[in-house]
């Protein structure tokens, strides 16, 4: 479970404004994660209205957690904008993720047809960059 939910949600905001468009399918994501989370409907409207800041994340697999739900987010309506991509590795850069690692898991998603990265790839991209 998140630490600060609400830290998560604020980033997963702004990295769907990254693209200047919020689309439908891209606001059920964050509300489902949301419901999840226990965070109201209100407090949803008000984190869209006034994002809170990216709070430091400390633990590895926290950082990844938090990292890939980044990049689903990004990935949700099917679109990768360029934008994105800079929202993206500016949230890795933040987590101490090296933009590299996120160009191989971008690489991984556009070949899965799922569009996802199976954990234990993902593990495997994290650990060859931070032996």
């Amino acid at each position: 479970m998140e630490r600060n939910p609400k830290s998560l949600l604020s980033d997963l905001i702004n990295m769907v404004m990254a693209d200047g468009k919020i689309k439908p399918s891209e606001i059920d994501f964050i509300q489902k994660l949301a419901r999840r989370m226990e965070i109201s409907d209100k407090e949803l409207v008000d984190l869209f209205e006034n994002p809170q800041p990216s709070r430091p994340v400390f633990n590895e697999v926290e950082r990844i957690t938090h990292f890939y739900k980044l990049i689903l987010m990004m990935n949700v309506d099917n679109e990768t904008h360029e934008s994105e991509i800079v929202a993206l590795k500016n949230f890795g850069l933040r987590m101490g993720i090296r933009p590299i690692v996120a160009d191989q898991i971008l690489k991984k998603m556009d070949e899965s047809e799922e569009k996802m990265v199976p954990a234990e790839e993902l593990l495997k991209i994290f650990k060859i960059y931070y032996n």
